[in-house]
């Protein structure tokens, strides 16, 4: 097996998870999980930042309600380090649909299907280490 390295993961608390008071739990989860938080801010996003975060999906029928969703309220956007955190922090979010993610999972045990156009889900997080790279710089700069 080959060795591992320390990676970074941009990790986001979307307004729903915001608005339930979920942040702690959200961040303990990490915590817990031994990953560190080396960076962490509340903000209220902008639309050129979200569409520039979620470029790939332009034009897409789920683009406009994702960043309407995404400028509802205010999010947490953090920065976790640790090894493989990029894959284990996907691991620890749960699937992308939370009725189907695996109780234990921050989306399985927080999350539910709430109707809405667009899945509200918690959380993001990087899904490889290119997209961790330019997601954290469009929500840090160049950190």
């Amino acid at each position: 097996m080959s060795s591992t390295k320390v990676e970074r993961t941009l990790i986001l608390v979307k307004p729903d998870g915001v608005r339930r008071g979920l942040v702690g739990q959200v961040i303990s989860r990490i915590e817990s999980k031994g990953y560190q938080i080396t960076d962490l801010k509340l903000m209220n996003p902008t639309r050129a930042l979200l569409e520039e975060h979620y470029a790939e999906h332009k034009g897409k029928p789920f683009f406009e309600p994702l960043v309407e969703f995404m400028l509802s309220g205010p999010i947490v956007a953090m920065v976790a380090e640790g090894e493989r955190v990029i894959e284990g922090f996907r691991s620890l979010a749960g699937v992308t649909d939370p009725t189907v993610a695996a109780p234990g999972t921050i989306r399985g045990d927080l999350a539910r299907d709430q109707g809405t156009k667009v899945v509200q889900n918690l959380v993001h997080g990087s899904d490889s280490p290119e997209s961790a790279n330019r997601e954290i710089a469009i929500f840090f700069g160049g950190k």
